[in-house]
């Protein structure tokens, strides 16, 4: 038997015990009930529709989105590094890097507003702007992208919530503390009409109104970590709410979760309101659905689901030094994509507005690419599972990255590749296998020369950046 059917068959098997365990009525049981401890949280079954969604948003939008600036350096996010602490790129962590003495933030701050201009003060120019937001626009413009899930930061590590919460935060003036505007719910409500999912990104680690740090140095980054009990009994009181308004199917918690909360019974209550419901990796316990790496991509498949996050450019929140220059390619996105969901991953990918709503002309470029590209080729990535390995290159060297779903694999070639014919290195479908090249309706031939596929190229390729030829199997 060849491994293309042997991998066939495995997935057939792996599907039917997943099913199983997704849909207890399938073998006579009721779905479950979790309660507050690592055993019942770990028998918790990743939800289908996640494992199958492949693309979420990531949004970063709050007080920092109004001055809206950090350097342009550090491409390549070495978090531990002094310099990077005094030279962050993350146009969110503004309040941070303002205080810090030498720092370009810090100098940015003073000429644009002055050494004594608190932070806080943006919030009455941030809800104003906001006014000018219209949330069924930016649910389109995701949806279009090829987003199916759209995950909102609620509160950051500045502690500013883009929720009205009842529950009044002890450190900050009533008319500093939350949006104006129900932004979250209003996010929430335009998504979903758009039949996207919803999830809600929380910093339960760091809150600087109630330990403002700052962090100076890599020492500090547990040290400004608020414990004390009314900061837990805070932060499990918000998560609450968030779960009882708003009904979220992503809780993305950050920086760990304060060792005077509950973590364990929040997620317990959360899953038994929302069984679908996923958690990610932050909050500091041994139980997750997913791992969360942040600008770090995965050598090999992973068994266990994860979720690459990173912003188009160097920042998440809006940065407005950002052009093209820091900004990914078109081609190197779609790459990105491709490469993540052959190893069993998620790309959860950020946008930073600007404070009244507007998504930088750079960022709607890449995803208006991204969504044109996934409107050809999606049946690649959507609802696809990894196939016997991910990696793959033609006779010619350029790589390629297998899926697989149903009784077909796909291989996206990351390129376009030219002249008549094309070598699949070791690539041995069945005999009698049909090809065809996503994006043309007619069967390409192809012939089998040792362990190498070689496909006949039509004279005119359809669309641009990658192309995914589809081998079907009887």
């Amino acid at each position: 038997m060849r491994v293309f059917e042997v991998c066939e068959i495995r997935s057939v098997v792996l599907r039917l015990v997943f099913l199983c365990l997704c849909f207890p009525g399938m073998n006579g049981q009721q779905t479950s009930h979790y309660e507050p401890s690592l055993d019942s949280l770990n028998h918790h079954p990743l939800p289908q529709w996640y494992a199958d969604a492949k693309l979420g948003i990531f949004v970063h939008w709050g007080l920092y989105s109004v001055p809206g600036w950090a350097p342009l350096v550090h491409p390549g996010h070495d978090f531990y590094s002094q310099d990077y602490i005094t030279h962050n790129p993350y146009a969110e962590w503004y309040l941070n890097s303002m205080r810090l003495d030498g720092s370009p933030t810090q100098a940015y701050h003073r000429e644009h507003y002055g050494a004594d201009y608190n932070y806080y003060n943006f919030a009455p120019i941030f809800n104003r702007e906001t006014q000018k937001w219209n949330p069924d626009s930016w649910a389109e413009v995701f949806r279009r992208a090829g987003a199916k899930y759209v995950v909102l930061t609620t509160k950051h590590h500045d502690g500013f919530t883009l929720w009205p919460s009842s529950v009044p935060n002890p450190t900050l003036p009533p008319d500093r503390q939350h949006a104006d505007r129900d932004l979250v719910g209003e996010l929430s409500a335009a998504v979903r009409k758009q039949g996207l999912r919803m999830g809600l990104y929380y910093s339960g680690g760091y809150d600087w109104t109630f330990l403002p740090g700052p962090i100076q140095t890599a020492a500090d980054y547990e040290k400004v970590k608020p414990e004390t009990e009314e900061y837990g009994k805070y932060v499990d009181a918000h998560y609450r709410e968030l779960i009882a308004r708003y009904r979220p199917d992503v809780l993305w918690n950050d920086i760990d979760y304060p060792k005077s909360g509950h973590p364990l019974q929040i997620m317990a209550e959360y899953y038994n309101a929302l069984p679908d419901g996923v958690i990610d990796d932050r909050f500091g316990v041994k139980h997750s659905d997913f791992k969360s790496p942040e600008y770090e991509t995965l050598d090999k498949i992973s068994p266990i689901k994860w979720e690459e996050c990173r912003g188009l450019g160097r920042s998440f929140g809006y940065n407005r030094a950002e052009g093209e220059a820091e900004t990914i390619a078109p081609d190197e996105l779609i790459y990105l994509l491709v490469d993540i969901v052959s190893k069993n991953g998620n790309l959860l990918l950020d946008v930073g507005p600007e404070a009244d709503g507007t998504i930088p002309l750079v960022q709607m470029s890449r995803l208006e690419a991204l969504g044109s590209w996934l409107r050809q080729n999606g049946e690649a990535i959507y609802g696809t599972h990894p196939w016997e390995r991910a990696v793959g290159e033609t006779s010619g060297g350029m790589r390629v990255r297998f899926t697989a779903k149903g009784n077909s694999v796909y291989a996206t070639l990351l390129g376009k590749p030219t002249g008549a014919t094309l070598t699949l290195r070791s690539f041995t479908p069945k005999a009698s296998s049909r090809l065809f090249l996503l994006g043309l309706a007619k069967q390409l031939s192809w012939s089998q020369h040792g362990d190498d596929t070689v496909i006949d190229l039509p004279s005119t390729l359809p669309g641009q950046y990658a192309y995914v030829f589809k081998m079907v199997q009887p």
